[in-house]
């Protein structure tokens, strides 16, 4: 507790770079400790930050899918950051949807979005790790919540097992060179990936790309009943509050002595995190307890 709430602050010679897929942050200005690199996947992000930001914010392009895109983006990092290497890396990028039951998908649904969420962590993550070892800094891998539990199908758990598996293994392999590899598990927080008009898009357009055989399984009825679950859980549950993950990533980068995982959010603390060391059984009826049901379900 003494840790978290009184941590001793180092002062960084380097570069704090964010990966997000989606420029809509207003925080960046807050953790500068000399030089700061916003990477966008948008010129339009990057000009909004850029308003709401200080001189001493530099933004640069950054498709984290594209080989090419993160070459660049750290050939730009090398010459901000010179021999002094870079502090940290906030690998932030992360789409959630297609989302659904697992015979909706299809191996190219697991594959868009692995790419991002999980490939494109590890693909930054591996282009700036020599700049990070020569400043001894830090990497903060935003994985979920549902890193830890899978609560619906689809390919966003399995993306962020793979981020949590990832960040484990590199947080072990990079202790000897004074490396730190931290992990946010936030819950649901009010952003885009957890947009209830772009979830129920998502339900219509997977709902439409399928066979009436595994219509005829749902029920027909079967979109409208899922989505009215989806707005009772999702709206119950979501926080407005990021500043909760900001200050999490703010600890994590600049805290002498940073936590290895951090859960932001009450819904993560409360709900999630202790449901997932429930035995499964249990984890399994409580998660199927709200869920739409098929018609064409024998249980």
């Amino acid at each position: 507790m003494l840790r978290y709430y009184q941590p001793l602050k180092k002062r960084t010679e380097g570069s704090a770079i964010l990966s997000p897929v989606k420029c809509s942050c207003t925080f960046l200005d807050w953790w500068l400790f000399g030089l700061c690199s916003a990477a966008c996947y948008t010129e339009k992000g990057e000009d909004e930050l850029k308003k709401v930001s200080s001189e001493r914010l530099n933004t640069v392009h950054l498709d984290v899918i594209s080989t090419d895109s993160v070459n660049k983006a750290t050939a730009f990092i090398k010459t901000l950051v010179g021999e002094k290497g870079l502090w940290a890396v906030v690998n932030n990028a992360g789409v959630s949807v297609p989302s659904g039951p697992c015979d909706w998908m299809t191996v190219d649904d697991y594959k868009s979005m692995l790419d991002v969420n999980l490939i494109g962590v590890i693909g930054v993550t591996l282009s700036v790790l020599p700049l990070i070892k020569k400043a001894r800094g830090r990497v903060v891998n935003v994985a979920s919540v549902f890193g830890r539990i899978s609560a619906f199908g689809g390919p966003y758990c399995v993306s962020k097992y793979g981020v949590e598996a990832f960040n484990d293994s590199l947080r072990m392999n990079m202790s000897a060179f004074g490396v730190k590899v931290l992990c946010l598990e936030p819950g649901f927080f009010k952003t885009s990936v957890t947009d209830l008009h772009l979830l129920r898009k998502n339900v219509k357009t997977l709902w439409d790309n399928l066979s009436e055989e595994i219509k005829d399984q749902y029920g027909h009825d079967y979109p409208e009943r899922a989505n009215v679950t989806l707005e009772k859980n999702v709206a119950t549950l979501l926080d407005g509050d990021l500043m909760k993950v900001v200050s999490c990533m703010e600890h994590a980068i600049s805290a002498v002595h940073p936590r290895t995982r951090y859960s932001p959010g009450w819904d993560a603390k409360f709900l999630w995190l202790p449901m997932s060391y429930l035995p499964t059984w249990i984890a399994d009826k409580m998660l199927l307890k709200d869920m739409a049901k098929p018609t064409g379900a024998i249980l």
